[in-house]
């Protein structure tokens, strides 16, 4: 399968077109961004190590019964997906309180959240990806109510099976944003799932093994992902 057309491009992500109008190319990139794509570094093995962790989260979902629109593996930095008609509310869970959560309320970072909380944010940049609620969501036609019904569920399942993976391995997943699509009428899980998505601190020393530390200066952000890709058994050479 080889790339076409730039379909679109993210900021850290390239989608391409290919032959067949159902399925797309994922370019995963060196580039970091924080601060809404204001602050932007460009790491050596990033594009890989994101591009394996994605497709091994993926391929981890869909054997727990969730649908994704991964269909392979084709290089160190590209994915084969399927071409879906995305929603544009991403879905968050939390687990711990962190980021916004504890700027919005003044909770201690780290507070365990029991239950998880499910959060929607519209996926739009000029306005910094504004909080929604599910009154948005059928109000202004951004997705249905029967549809968000089973994107909730799956993002919860998807927070059991990835919980007991990454504990397994010695790490707390703090929270995650989950993005969804639809395919032949179907809600699938697209986008990626990796560290620049998630938080994920060390059980032990609660190090922060994520994109934290690059919005937050620590250094070492891809020893981090490459530790955290070794831990829960993904193949990076």
């Amino acid at each position: 399968m080889q790339k076409k057309a730039e379909l679109y491009r993210g900021k850290a992500k390239t989608v391409y077109t290919t032959e067949d109008p159902n399925l797309l190319i994922l370019e995963f990139r060196n580039d970091t961004s924080a601060l809404d794509g204001e602050r932007i570094e460009q790491f050596d093995r990033k594009g890989m190590v994101n591009n394996k962790f994605n497709h091994f989260i993926m391929t981890k979902l869909e054997q727990a019964g969730i649908p994704t629109q991964m269909e392979a593996l084709l290089s160190d930095t590209d994915a084969l997906v399927k071409k879906l008609d995305m929603v544009p509310v991403e879905c968050v869970i939390r687990n711990r309180a962190a980021g916004s959560l504890v700027k919005r309320l003044g909770v201690e970072e780290g507070l365990i959240l029991n239950p998880p909380i499910f959060d929607l944010f519209l996926k739009d940049d000029a306005k910094h990806d504004p909080m929604v609620n599910e009154s948005y969501c059928e109000t202004f036609g951004w997705v249905s109510k029967q549809h968000l019904a089973e994107m909730k569920r799956l993002s919860y399942l998807a927070n059991d099976v990835l919980s007991k993976i990454f504990n397994d391995a010695g790490l707390i997943l703090v929270d995650f944003k989950l993005e969804f699509g639809l395919y032949q009428g179907k809600v699938v899980l697209g986008d990626e799932f990796s560290p620049d998505g998630s938080r994920l601190w060390d059980t032990e020393t609660l190090d922060k093994m994520d994109k934290d530390r690059f919005r937050q200066s620590l250094g070492g952000l891809i020893e981090a992902y490459e530790e955290v890709a070794r831990r829960i058994g993904v193949e990076l050479d």
